[in-house]
């Protein structure tokens, strides 16, 4: 791996954010061009997807944002940089993670504006090359703003619903350069973990994934859930309240499709897919009835490591996008969600 310090890289996606939040919504889309090439390849959840250029971003995601959440602000929590292993540590990414903030004073995809401040957790993973973003991956956790807003689709959740806090550390906002040793051990115990996934004996049930867990993931590690599936601590509780329910329900046609960005800095790292996973519902997955059909899982998952295994792991899935392969179009159904007394 490269001795970079990723300096200049970290600056420009500063730069882009502070823009593109300070622009409004009639400025974005110049704010944008600023830091982005003009064939910027943007991928987002349900309904954004993919876009071209910073007009189609703009158009698409940015704006209606910006009308809908005034006064919106980026609060990070993780700010990192790195090479990116899936093509050889070739490539740059500066990845960030946290909540956008804003007060919800106009409709925004069908959600009932509550006059209140709206948390809605963000990951976003940049690539940068010769000055310029020419990929992102933006997962915002839409479902997080409509149960704020009082327009829960999903039956009770499995886990906790918060709003989630940063690393227990308080150290995930790396600006500056770092050892790039931590980073290895980081990158290091995220494989680790992955390989144990692949390696797993499933035939012995909870006692089996206890002891597969504990060989990665510390005692009291906290898994920090999308909205819909919620938040968990420690590793009996994550199986109770979330592995073991996903692996019961979902094992129906697994297929693990890989990851376009993993990287790790200091004593944090991450990973997105596009689609990570596509899997068949067996019935019971949030509530779903069992479907015949395969859907796609576009994941982020964050770690902090300690001690050189994973101690906390924040989640980012597109479920509105998982759903609707499945038949469900959950946007759709808000008009059918009463509002709140």
């Amino acid at each position: 791996m490269s001795v970079n310090d990723f300096q200049r890289e970290k600056d420009l996606v500063r730069a882009h954010h502070e823009a593109v939040i300070g622009a409004g919504p009639g400025g974005v889309a110049d704010a944008l061009k600023r830091h982005t090439a003009p064939d910027w390849h943007w991928r987002g959840m349900h309904p954004f997807h993919e876009q071209r250029g910073a007009d189609a971003v703009a158009a698409t995601f940015w704006e209606p944002m910006l009308r809908a959440m005034t006064r919106l602000h980026r609060r990070p929590d993780i700010f990192m940089a790195g090479l990116n292993e899936m093509d050889g540590f070739q490539s740059v990414w500066v990845a960030s993670m946290g909540h956008f903030m804003g007060l919800f004073d106009q409709p925004w995809l069908g959600i009932r504006p509550t006059g209140r401040i709206a948390m809605m957790r963000y990951a976003e993973f940049n690539r940068v090359d010769a000055g310029r973003i020419t990929e992102t991956a933006l997962f915002c956790d839409i479902p997080q703003v409509m149960i704020q807003a009082g327009q829960n689709p999903f039956p009770p959740q499995t886990g906790a619903h918060l709003v989630q806090p940063g690393p227990a550390t308080h150290e995930g906002l790396m600006y500056g350069p770092q050892d790039p040793e931590k980073g290895r051990a980081t990158l290091a115990a995220i494989n680790k973990m992955l390989g144990d996934m692949r390696s797993a004996d499933r035939s012995r049930g909870a006692a089996g994934l206890e002891e597969e867990l504990a060989r990665s993931w510390s005692r009291d590690m906290i898994w920090w859930g999308p909205a819909g599936i919620g938040a968990t601590f420690t590793i009996p509780r994550y199986i109770l309240q979330h592995s073991g329910p996903f692996r019961q329900t979902l094992s129906n046609g697994y297929r693990f499709n890989g990851h376009l960005c993993r990287l790790a800095e200091g004593r944090f790292g991450g990973f997105f897919g596009w689609p990570n996973l596509t899997l068949n519902n067996a019935g019971g997955f949030m509530g779903m009835t069992a479907s015949p059909h395969p859907a796609d899982m576009r994941v982020v998952d964050i770690y902090r490591e300690e001690d050189g295994k994973l101690a906390e792991n924040w989640v980012f899935i597109d479920i509105l996008h998982f759903l609707n392969m499945q038949g469900l179009d959950v946007l759709g159904r808000l008009d059918t969600v009463s509002p709140p007394p």
